[in-house]
């Protein structure tokens, strides 16, 4: 259970941290590439049953 909410949780932080304002187009992926990392991080750990 915990799990799920955390997975639904970093998707909503990935998707949220697109750059999509024109202000933002200097940024780059950083901010929704550490919000991927986490996601990938979480998903290996649920995968492995640690989480």
């Amino acid at each position: 259970m915990l799990g799920t909410i955390l997975l639904v949780l970093l998707i909503l932080i990935v998707v949220g941290a697109l750059p999509t304002w024109p202000y933002s187009n200097g940024w780059g992926y950083y901010p929704s590439g550490l919000g991927g990392v986490r996601l990938i991080v979480l998903i290996v750990l649920l995968l492995t049953g640690r989480v």
